[in-house]
């Protein structure tokens, strides 16, 4: 079942949650800038896309905030552009919505 929350997009599944990204890389920092009108999270890292470098800041990140190990989370989708499908285990639709709220101080500007 897909259920837009707050306007993020988030598939509930037997086994996790699933979502869409749009990474900025080499930004001035790591953050969550908020969600885009498709409702993809916007989220900014300051790791190059080369070497791989971009896709595991992204998982870093996103266990971080999530507060899950960095095994339960897989791109599925998008691993070598900046639209990414994120897939997470052990984790609720809902969850997802409560712990990835924008940054306090971030602009979504054009990137």
């Amino acid at each position: 079942m897909t259920r837009k929350l707050d306007k993020l997009n988030i598939t509930d599944a037997k086994r996790g949650a699933a979502f869409t990204v749009r990474i900025v890389t080499r930004a001035q920092r790591d953050e969550l800038v908020g969600i885009q009108e498709d409702g993809s999270l916007k989220i900014r890292l300051t790791a190059s896309p080369i070497d791989n470098q971009a896709n595991e800041a992204l998982i870093r990140f996103l266990a971080q905030r999530l507060n899950v190990e960095e095994a339960r989370i897989e791109i599925v989708a998008g691993k070598e552009h900046r639209d990414k499908m994120i897939s997470v285990e052990g984790i609720t639709a809902d969850d997802v919505d409560e712990r990835l709220k924008p940054d306090p101080g971030s602009a979504d500007t054009q990137d």
